[in-house]
């Protein structure tokens, strides 16, 4: 008896699959900017170069070492400790905590640093009632410099500290009761069997919570520009307008890619081999919550409030009172024209990436295979780039094109065709797509997982073809997990700064284009209206990743 593969599976995995074709162009296609930024490494720019490394380089690499090194520690040291305090511990508010401590992921980073700054600069309420209070003179006491590295770190990572909450709280969730009963027979404390047990069993989780932060510390560019701190990602901008020279700037984008990789490779580092598996004894072997004392209880409510108040309660309310106060002056057509271009370019970037994402998804599905995962694994590393470095790498090949095709047809036909893609809504969209095709790839593939391969069987022994499986089974099943995609897409893009910056169109201003102009200029309370309706569209994402967290 011969061994052979039934006619059901060897059709469901074709050699050469239009769809894993297809999934392997559009792959290549998102791979594009990436490709763009690493050729122009060999660029020759020695001129601006060496004026480079003479003047802002070194600064440029210190600075962004330095942010990544302080956002990482404050935002792993609040999201460890808030994320064990609510998965060990039970206090007053622990069930409010559980889902507000995520509620700062709503709020952008350059939002909050404009507030800080409002707030405590030299000529900011906080230090000017300090004088008047206690008669200070200009020069004669110490406050905290908000504009600086330390500032800088202090508002991002009250931003960003949710990365590692969510992890480390859910990792903390998942431990047996049983290790912590071994720990506390063994002469351990609670503490002890923390630091002992807990904690290296989640360092996994809690590293790479952490390398998302790190991810977008370096992907910033609004609040770092705001409180004076010259990043790679500030340099980027500054060498392709300020100084003309697009080649050095890719080259710095190159650089910035570089330090992405690296830490890609310390997360790696940092999780090293470590394998944990809880034991089987189901719910009733999940982390027990100790019920604290009324002092225990209400230090530990105070540890979850205060990163919460300074991470979004303080921030949005200052902006509420700022828009009630003065708002928006444009406030009418001109404002409504903002709205629609934020909610149209968000609401047509959700819909191409849920449709980017299921296709290939459904190309991994239906093919498999090491070609097609890799391909769709490589096409999400967006994510891990700041928006600066994929702006530049689509302006580049697009600008070439657009030159090249302008002079054929001067030298050809005498007319100018100008720029037909860069500084289009089409450039624009591509960015969004490249930067953000991993948050919608990731939550259509958790929605596939729950479709059972026999569900696929049974509808192909009915005659259905891949194109009626995915259009008569699939998409019906796959609903909530697009919409789910489509809003975090949707929040993304709404609050996106440095992408759209450089490569959106002319004269065309967004949402978060107008917060970062109008704060530039010291009008925060100006700006506040529009900040206040990215932050509220922020907030629709962390109810449902609370929500899913939850079930």
């Amino acid at each position: 008896m011969t061994d052979q593969t039934p006619p059901i599976l060897a059709r469901s995995r074709p050699r050469y699959s239009p769809w894993a074709v297809l999934a392997l162009i559009v792959a290549l296609v998102i791979l594009m900017p990436i490709a763009s930024v690493v050729s122009r490494v060999f660029v020759p720019a020695e001129d601006v170069w060496a004026q480079l490394i003479d003047t802002v380089l070194p600064l440029y690499i210190r600075n962004s070492v330095l942010m990544v090194l302080g956002v990482v520690s404050l935002a792993a040291l609040i999201g460890v400790a808030t994320g064990w305090l609510v998965a060990a511990y039970d206090f007053p508010g622990r069930r409010m905590f559980e889902w507000a401590l995520m509620l700062p992921l709503a709020m952008p980073g350059y939002v909050i640093a404009y507030v800080y700054y409002d707030r405590l600069s030299y000529w900011g309420p906080i230090q000017s009632g300090l004088r008047d209070l206690f008669g200070w003179s200009g020069q004669g006491y110490w406050f905290p410099d908000i504009a600086s590295v330390p500032g800088a770190i202090f508002v991002l990572a009250l931003v960003l500290y949710p990365y590692v909450y969510l992890l480390a709280r859910a990792a903390f969730m998942g431990q047996s009761q049983h290790l912590m009963e071994a720990a506390r027979t063994l002469g351990h404390s609670r503490v002890s069997a923390f630091f002992r047990v807990a904690l290296p069993m989640a360092w996994p989780a809690i590293a790479a919570g952490a390398a998302f932060v790190a991810m977008e510390t370096l992907a910033e560019y609004g609040a770092v520009l705001h409180l004076g701190v010259q990043t790679l990602t500030t340099g980027i901008f500054r060498t392709w307008f300020a100084r003309g020279a697009p080649v050095a700037a890719a080259q710095l984008a190159a650089l910035l890619l570089f330090f992405v990789l690296a830490l890609f490779y310390a997360e790696k580092l940092a999780r090293g081999k470590r394998h944990f598996a809880s034991d089987s004894g189901g719910r009733s072997a999940q982390l027990v919550r100790k019920r604290l004392t009324t002092g225990l209880g209400l230090l530990a409510a105070l540890a979850c409030a205060l990163p919460l108040a300074l991470g979004f309660a303080f921030p949005a309310a200052e902006l509420a009172r700022l828009a009630y106060i003065a708002g928006d002056p444009m406030w009418g057509p001109r404002f409504y024209e903002f709205v629609v271009n934020s909610l149209s370019m968000a609401g047509g970037a959700a819909l191409l990436l849920v449709a980017v994402a299921l296709l290939l998804a459904y190309a991994k599905r239906l093919q498999g295979g090491p070609v097609v995962s890799i391909a769709t694994q490589a096409a999400s590393l967006g994510y891990a780039l700041p928006g600066a470095v994929i702006a530049v790498g689509i302006l580049i090949p697009m600008a070439a094109f657009d030159n090249a095709l302008d002079s054929f047809m001067r030298a050809t036909f005498g007319i100018s065709t100008g720029l037909l893609l860069t500084g289009t809504i089409t450039a624009l969209m591509f960015a969004y797509v490249v930067r953000y095709l991993a948050v919608a790839l990731k939550t259509t593939e958790a929605a596939f997982t729950r479709i059972p391969r026999s569900m696929d069987d049974a509808a192909r022994n009915l005659g259905l073809g891949p194109f009626g499986l995915l259009t008569r089974v699939h998409i019906p099943l796959l609903r909530r997990g697009m919409l789910t995609a489509a809003i975090f897409v949707f929040a993304d893009v709404m609050k996106e700064l440095p992408a759209t910056l450089i490569v959106r169109p002319f004269n065309f201003d967004t949402l978060a284009i107008r917060v970062f102009r109008l704060a530039s200029d010291g009008r925060l309370e100006e700006a506040s209206t529009a900040a206040l309706l990215i932050v509220a569209v922020g907030i629709l994402p962390v109810i449902i990743l609370s929500r899913a967290m939850n079930r």
